[in-house]
């Protein structure tokens, strides 16, 4: 498992520990439990003087989960993993659910409203809230590890090399477009697109044959639209034929495969918005900042012999780690909930207002979303329960556990493990 993080009394990071010499010091009460997740402890002494070996975060960027690792770059061992999923498209549906409302109440026969001018003015560097918040995501869990290890490096993966570029800097048009690297960017692309299996049987972990939707024969042009990836079987069982009639017997299967044919990357669009953003506030904390390129990443992994995930692929981001330590690492599995609704009342789908939100969040001491173990000796509710709460005015709270929802338990019997943070972890 991954180490555990310690600081002294002055709450300055020390050396991570492993977890058995931290079960010693809370047993001999030299330490205390600081935080939850990430698991850390603060001893009750100061240690100025204590040596430490200094840190280097490396970060994988991703629309829909980011890889977060920390690397000992003396010994390139990985002390800590993480895996945090963002938020980023259900915000965008949120928008675009308020944007409907919005547009549907203004049309209606409402009364007259002036119009207002100006308001839609954007600041320099302005992304879309969905793409903001993953920046935002990243930011934060950089400056937590701060606090939390002694970090003085950072490397994010940034883009992939263009060979033709660096040999050719005055490469332009169809040159360009057609050169070196245009069949290899486009099997990275399908293989991202129909998530690295065969479209049509659906087999994983084998070689996979780039494949006309509608054949070459027939009029079929070499659009990426036109492209998915097939294993050689299929691919030879389909051979010339529509895609309509060799899946005639399956029009399920049909329908899903011209609706991802004709739908774009939406996540490498996502992080190729965001990338340089991302970059500026990292290198806005004073770090040194290094960056990679993806296939520097892969071509490390494979070097390693490592599997595929985000966190494995952060660790392998960059050239400042040539040897890596993975052995017994879990990472923490960070995802990004939000602080709540700042909604007055909620509204109906007609977008007319159908029930009052209170202000108030906090009650006896709590907080809706954080995390509490209760504990209950009598009554018809005897046991102990660990999970998320939903707070009332009347301090008869919810508790959501692994097992389910628990009703009606009294603030009395709660206590706080770990309060909310706007993340829930597993």
């Amino acid at each position: 498992m991954s180490k555990v993080f310690v600081i002294d009394s002055d709450k300055r990071p020390l050396d991570s520990i492993h977890a058995a010499t931290a079960r010693q010091l809370l047993r001999n009460k030299k330490a205390a439990i600081f935080r939850r997740f990430p698991f850390t402890l603060i001893l009750k002494e100061s240690r100025p003087r204590a040596p430490v070996y200094p840190l280097r975060i490396k970060i994988d960027p991703g629309a829909q989960c980011t890889g977060i690792a920390l690397v000992n770059e003396f010994t390139g061992e990985v002390v800590f993993a993480a895996e945090l999923k963002h938020r980023g498209f259900a915000i965008r549906e949120s928008l675009t659910s308020r944007r409907q409302i919005r547009r549907s109440r203004r049309n209606r026969k409402t009364r007259y409203r002036q119009p207002r001018f100006l308001n839609r003015t954007r600041t320099k560097g302005w992304l879309p809230p969905s793409l903001q918040s993953r920046v935002e995501n990243i930011k934060t869990w950089v400056k937590r590890l701060r606090h939390l290890a002694p970090i003085e490096a950072i490397t994010q993966e940034l883009v992939r090399f263009d060979m033709q570029l660096m040999r050719n800097p005055d490469i332009q048009g169809k040159e360009y477009q057609q050169g070196t690297l245009a069949g290899y960017e486009t099997r990275e692309y399908l293989l991202e697109k129909w998530g690295r299996q065969c479209a049509y049987c659906g087999v994983k972990d084998i070689k996979l044959q780039i494949e006309h939707i509608y054949p070459r024969a027939k009029g079929g042009s070499n659009s990426i639209t036109n492209l998915a990836l097939s294993c050689e079987k299929c691919n030879i069982k389909k051979g010339t034929k529509d895609l309509k009639e060799f899946l005639k017997k399956d029009p399920s299967k049909l329908e899903k495969i011209l609706k991802i044919a004709k739908k774009p990357l939406a996540d490498a669009a996502a992080v190729n918005t965001t990338r340089f953003a991302l970059l500026e506030s990292l290198r806005a904390t004073n770090l040194p900042v290094e960056t990679g390129s993806g296939g520097l990443t892969k071509f490390n992994r494979a070097q390693h012999s490592l599997d595929k995930s985000h966190w494995l692929d952060a660790a392998c981001v960059g050239k400042s780690t040539p040897i890596l330590n993975v052995k017994n690492v879990k990472p923490l599995l960070i995802a990004a909930n939000g602080h709540g609704t700042r909604q007055l009342c909620r509204t109906d789908k007609y977008g007319f207002p159908s029930r009052h939100c209170s202000r108030t969040k906090f009650h006896f001491g709590f907080q809706t979303g954080d995390i509490v173990k209760a504990v209950v000796t009598s009554g018809k509710k005897i046991g102990q329960y660990v999970g998320r709460i939903a707070t009332r005015a009347t301090g008869s709270f919810n508790i959501s556990t692994k097992n389910g929802l628990v009703q009606g338990i009294s603030y009395k019997h709660c206590k706080h493990i770990h309060k909310k943070d706007g993340y829930s972890y597993a």
